[in-house]
């Protein structure tokens, strides 16, 4: 039995994210993977996942073999010529490791800032020490930067302390005693440290005038 075709049939609305959200298929390979494609994250996740991939140094093959997919997905989303589900997205990221709050927070128009006028770097420091960060948003970076200026008397700490990592610098100006792991030396303009932050370690300024320190932490404080 035919049914009777309605001449006059109004399309449903799509949703306000449908209309935002789109997946555009043009020229996209036949290999990507039919599970990434979906109405869910928002525009510019092409642009963010670039910069997360280049920022870990890897290609697109190279990312796509961790996450387990095709290896033209990658450069599909990157184009934004398809958009992944959420779920899809996280398997990418997890191979990075990054969570998605993390992906989404990072603003790739100014974390590939590479110069920092004096005025621009971060202040992170306290009690006397001033801690002039290289960089504001250090997500996914392995290494922080400052400019460390310590006040007459002013320490790190009252008692030295640990963490993971590693650290070294150079004494620009004043006499900074170092102390780590049980060992005291101070410290003048041109002399440098290198040490794992693992043993137990303090700075000082035993100098009468104020002290200042280049520095490098690797992961950031």
């Amino acid at each position: 039995m035919k049914t009777e075709k309605t001449q006059a049939t109004k399309p449903r609305k799509r949703s306000a994210l449908a209309k935002t959200v789109h997946v555009v298929d043009r020229g996209a390979p036949a290999s990507v993977d039919a599970a990434m494609v979906n109405d869910e994250p928002g525009a510019g996740v092409g642009v963010r996942l670039r910069y997360v991939r280049e920022l870990h140094g890897l290609s697109q093959r190279e990312l796509a073999r961790r996450a387990g997919l095709n290896h033209g997905t990658v450069g599909c989303i990157e184009k934004e010529t398809i958009s992944p589900s959420v779920g899809s997205l996280r398997k990418i990221l997890d191979s990075l490791p990054m969570t998605l709050s993390e992906f989404f927070s990072l603003d790739p128009g100014t974390e590939t800032q590479v110069f920092f006028p004096r005025e621009e770097l971060l202040e992170v420091g306290a009690g006397g020490i001033s801690l002039q960060q290289v960089g504001h948003n250090l997500k996914g970076r392995p290494l922080q930067i400052l400019m460390e200026r310590y006040a007459l008397g002013a320490e790190t700490a009252a008692q030295p302390y640990s963490h993971q990592g590693d650290e070294g610098g150079v004494v620009i100006q004043g006499q900074v005693e170092v102390t780590v792991g049980g060992v005291t030396k101070v410290l003048g303009p041109g002399d440098g440290y290198l040490f794992s932050s693992r043993l137990p370690h303090r700075f000082r300024n035993v100098g009468d005038a104020e002290a200042v320190v280049v520095s490098a932490n690797t992961p950031p404080l």
